[in-house]
């Protein structure tokens, strides 16, 4: 019977050792080279998430290209008609007294609303210019003035006015400065 106790424990142990030897392999088994097919799906996935990165790159790109195309078609097409609403102006500040109740001054004078109307509607500001400080950035100084109810470097006319389209200058304000 001890014998058998023996054979049984050595047995035991045997199964053991085979177990921690099968556990060592399968620890080991990551360590062997990958299968080639597998290597070529992880380097075709890679190339996928690569391939389609780009194409996001490319698609936010071409829609930002697009976008500031269109604006500064917008922009051009606003500097092309700011002539237009000048020359309104000019047309309804010419109107005789006698004329200002006529149909016709109040046509031209709606039509002139409307006009701005549909240019601030799109985003065209026109630039503050007359009693603010000179700001090189928004004004375009073309004469000089003296003048003490004035401070220093104010402007004191508008010769022509200036616009802004969404946060750009499209045309800078033509002023007199004072002092």
């Amino acid at each position: 019977e001890a014998s058998e106790e023996k054979e049984a424990k050595s047995s035991e142990t045997d199964k053991e050792t085979e177990k921690s030897e099968d556990a060592g392999k399968k620890e080991k088994a990551p360590e062997k080279k990958k299968d080639p097919k597998d290597e070529k799906i992880d380097e075709l996935n890679d190339k996928l998430k690569r391939s389609m990165a780009e194409f996001d790159n490319y698609r936010k790109r071409t829609d930002k290209e697009k976008s500031a195309m269109y604006e500064i078609g917008e922009k051009d097409v606003i500097e092309k008609i700011l002539p237009i609403v000048d020359n309104f102006e000019r047309g309804l500040n010419s109107i005789p007294e006698d004329a200002k109740g006529s149909a016709f001054a109040d046509g031209m004078e709606k039509i002139y609303k409307q006009f701005v109307k549909t240019l601030d509607d799109m985003g065209v500001k026109p630039i503050e210019a007359v009693g603010k400080p000179f700001d090189p950035n928004f004004h375009n100084a073309v004469m000089h003035v003296e003048d003490e109810n004035l401070g220093e470097n104010v402007v004191a006319v508008e010769l022509q006015k200036g616009y802004t389209y969404k946060d750009s200058i499209v045309r800078h304000s033509m002023v007199q400065v004072a002092n």
